[in-house]
């Protein structure tokens, strides 16, 4: 019930992010990352409650988010935020997991002040399409099920704008 009820008020809701955002690699080296316009985003937030290393789950985010540039030619945007009590462990467990991607350290917590997102780790990530709308929310590397639904929408939405391409492409030929 819990699930349905976060999914309900999350769902279509617009994420709302900082006008200044830093992203860094390692939690150390700044990056001059733009985030791209695309169909999808995916965006973490993982809070300074609780087990740090335990909610973080590096490895298991550096393959899904292999598994989805497979899928996507790396067209869907992954973005970390991260609120975290103690700087050292998160540069700690970013270097130790060798997670090169970049991630802003959200040292005052701004993300989740526009949003207001629910304390449940479980309902801190969310699937947003081109307009920051929500999509899905679930922590794919919690959840198996919530892994699939991130998946299909994903392929789904790949399908949609390969089909849109080649209809267009189609149109705009002069031999037809």
């Amino acid at each position: 019930m819990k699930r349905k009820k976060s999914f309900s008020i999350w769902q279509g809701k617009e994420v709302v992010f900082p006008d200044s955002i830093v992203f860094t690699r390692y939690a150390t080296d700044t990056v001059d990352y733009q985030i791209k316009e695309s169909e999808y985003k995916i965006v973490v937030y993982v809070d300074s409650t609780g087990c740090t290393s335990c909610k973080l789950r590096l490895l298991q985010w550096k393959e899904f988010i292999t598994y989805i540039d497979s899928l996507t030619n790396e067209e869907v945007p992954f973005l970390f935020f991260f609120y975290p009590k103690d700087y050292e462990e998160m540069h700690y467990l970013l270097d130790i997991d060798s997670f090169y991607y970049p991630i802003c350290i959200d040292v005052n917590d701004n993300l989740n002040r526009l949003n207001q997102f629910p304390a449940d780790v479980s309902f801190q990530t969310f699937l947003l399409d081109k307009n920051n709308t929500v999509v899905l929310v679930g922590n794919p590397i919690l959840h198996p099920r919530i892994k699939g639904l991130y998946i299909q929408q994903i392929t789904e939405g790949q399908a949609r704008k390969e089909q849109k391409k080649r209809k267009e492409a189609e149109s705009t030929n002069p031999l037809k």
